[in-house]
């Protein structure tokens, strides 16, 4: 799961956001932090155990991106293959 941060703005709510703030064209999930343009824009509006429960999710989000940007191969599986 990405680490989770507090919000510079609001230090009370805890973000997944590491700023990489890219949408994936495909899954319209941002490539950094996982989540949909619509729970970026509800985010300070969830309460922390919607937080959680979305940010419980965003590991396997991830995986799925960075797993079809290479082709459908995981990307740990990829550079240990070129290592």
């Amino acid at each position: 799961m990405p680490a989770a941060a507090t919000n510079p703005a609001n230090p009370s709510i805890t973000t997944p956001c590491n700023r990489v703030c890219v949408v994936d064209p495909r899954s319209r999930l941002c490539i950094g932090c996982g989540r949909s343009l619509d729970e970026i824009g509800r985010w300070s509006g969830l309460s922390e155990d919607e937080r959680f429960g979305i940010m419980a999710q965003l590991p396997a989000r991830l995986a799925a991106i960075n797993g079809a940007a290479n082709g459908g191969q995981n990307s740990d599986t990829d550079v240990a293959t070129r290592a």
